[in-house]
This record gives structure tokens, sequence and C-alpha cells, in this order.
């Protein structure tokens, strides 16, 4: 079962607002795909959040935008920042990145952002939302949503 982000804001706004923030707090954040060979890679990203959905916009036939033409599984890591603070935590979104052709969407994307022509534009579906935070000095506190299920938190000392 996936999601778009606005069923996911629906469903959970505060951690939906937590992810916007950590994600907006820095330009760069990481980017897993898959290789032909089922290895992971990682690369840098800059991501968008426009009209309910989650962007991704890579450069044209970049390594990573094959990999998700290839295989549409993805990770996505928000940038942790400086030092060891990770203000409002580590969010993890994981999905399929689906490339939008339509080039009236990709042209109303492209008014918005501004992004270097040529490009590729994938709109995500989401499969997962992990964040990962401290609470209280005490607590390693871990919430998950996964679309159609409740948002489970687990807190370790």
């Amino acid at each position: 079962m996936t999601a778009n982000w606005a069923t996911f804001t629906e469903a959970e706004p505060e951690l939906a607002k937590t992810a916007e923030h950590r994600f907006g707090a820095f330009t760069h954040h990481v980017l897993a795909t898959l290789r032909k060979d089922g290895s992971p890679r990682t690369t840098g990203l800059e991501v968008r959040f426009l009209n309910g959905e989650l962007w991704l916009g890579m450069m044209p036939n970049s390594l990573k935008a094959l990999d998700l033409r290839r295989d549409p599984r993805f990770a996505l890591q928000a940038n942790p920042g400086e030092g060891q603070s990770m203000g409002g935590g580590d969010v993890r979104i994981c999905g399929r990145a689906i490339e939008v052709e339509d080039p009236a969407q990709k042209a109303a994307y492209g008014e918005e952002v501004e992004p270097p022509e040529p490009f590729h534009l994938f709109r995500t579906e989401l499969t997962e939302v992990v964040r990962t935070y401290i609470e209280d000095d005490k607590y390693l506190v871990v919430q998950i949503w996964q679309p159609g299920e409740p948002l489970r938190t687990i807190r370790r000392t």
C-alpha cells in the first residue's frame, strides 16, 4: 500500500510538519536507489513539497534517475546538519518514485521551482515515514508511519 504526501499529511499532520521542517532546514539530502546489480547507490538530492506531493527533480540521465526508471524503490534521508543536535530528529522517507512524463504537469513544476532544463521529475508514493529523536535526554523515540496503519511509537532507554 502507498500514499502520496497529502494523504500522509492528513493522517499524521504533526509528523508531516516535522518532516517538512527537517527537509526544509537544509538544501541537500541523501537519496538511496538501487543499481542494476541490486546494490545500493546513495547520492545528494534536493526535494520539494508542493501541491500535496513530495517531488524529486534530477539532471537528465543522472544515474539516480536511471536507477529509479529501472526500479522505483527509494529511501530518502534528511540532512542531519552539523554537529550532533539533529534538531527535530532524524527523518527518513521510503517509497516508490514515479516519473512524471505529462508535459503540462512538468511545466507547472518548472514554473514553480525553476530547475535547470531539461530535467527528470518524479512524484513519490510513500510506503513509510520514520522519525527518530531523543526525548528528555533519556529515551530514544522512533515514530513509524505506514499507509493504512496507525502511527507506531517505540521508546527505548
